[in-house]
């Protein structure tokens, strides 16, 4: 009996827009969800609108990313018109079932996202082998409003990483502070090694990109935009990356220009 052939392997790609910040970092190229962020970062967009959109846009990008970096395998499904069809069998690349991942919520922001995640990937590989941390953590500034660094408040994690991929849904890559540390103690204070990094940002800087390129050089970034808004002029009108050190996304207290201001407090209501 023949087999269908044209689906046994893919050369599936994220459709990017061209950058020059490295073959890790992953910049969307998609009209569609630069529409629903545009959105999603408008000042006039509260709950609930702004809670479907996040979903929205959290569950296309991660379904491109494990498209992209998990395993795969050949998939071999009969349907149901096997009955009286023996031919009657889907064969096709499909994700690997028994892959080992985690999802890693960082409140607040990254709490909702990582749900979503935690979610859609147990629709797709074996739940028993999908897990969801969370982590507490907040930004720590001096006197000037400045980012410092990160601060854990608490963690509720599991302790072996060895061979799992392990997803960072943050949406706002600010300043690569929180996100730098998260990835540091799953790499090193934890049990074994992930086979991936992933972080699955809505929004990233330029800065962002080199904090976390610099301190992990091994990370993936996926995102949907990059802001450097408050570049100039001339950078503004650069590929993205060709005068990196002169690209900047973030005001005097490190915020996002132009951004979506407070993702973190709008998600949760909650301006604390």
């Amino acid at each position: 009996m023949s087999s269908e052939t044209a689906y046994e392997s893919s050369s599936f790609r994220v459709a990017e827009i061209p950058h020059r910040y490295g073959p890790n970092v992953h910049l969307l190229d998609d009209p569609v969800a630069w529409t629903l962020l545009a959105r999603a970062s408008a000042r006039e967009t509260g709950q609930p609108e702004v809670g479907r959109l996040v979903k929205m846009l959290y569950e296309d990008l991660a379904r491109r990313v494990v498209a992209a970096e998990f395993p795969r395998e050949l998939a071999r499904v009969p349907t149901r018109m096997v009955g009286s069809h023996p031919e009657a069998v889907i064969r096709s690349a499909a994700v690997a079932h028994r892959t080992p991942v985690v999802t890693v919520g960082i409140a607040r922001a990254g709490t909702v996202p990582s749900q979503i995640v935690y979610e859609l990937l147990n629709e797709i590989v074996d739940p028993a082998l999908v897990r969801q941390d969370h982590l507490f953590m907040s930004r720590e500034v001096n006197e000037k409003g400045e980012v410092t660094g990160a601060r854990w408040h608490d963690a509720k994690i599991g302790r072996e990483v060895g061979g799992k991929l392990v997803l960072f849904p943050d949406p706002m890559g600010a300043t690569g502070s929180s996100m730098s540390s998260a990835i540091t103690h799953y790499k090193t204070r934890l049990e074994g090694q992930p086979s991936k990094v992933i972080a699955i940002n809505l929004i990233v800087t330029p800065e962002y990109l080199k904090r976390l390129l610099a301190d992990h050089p091994d990370v993936l970034v996926y995102a949907v935009r990059l802001d450097r808004g408050l570049s100039s002029a001339e950078v503004l009108t650069t590929v993205p990356g060709d005068r990196w050190n002169e690209e900047r996304g973030l005001n005097d207290h490190q915020y996002i220009v132009p951004g979506a201001g407070g993702v973190g407090e709008i998600l949760n209501n909650s301006w604390v």
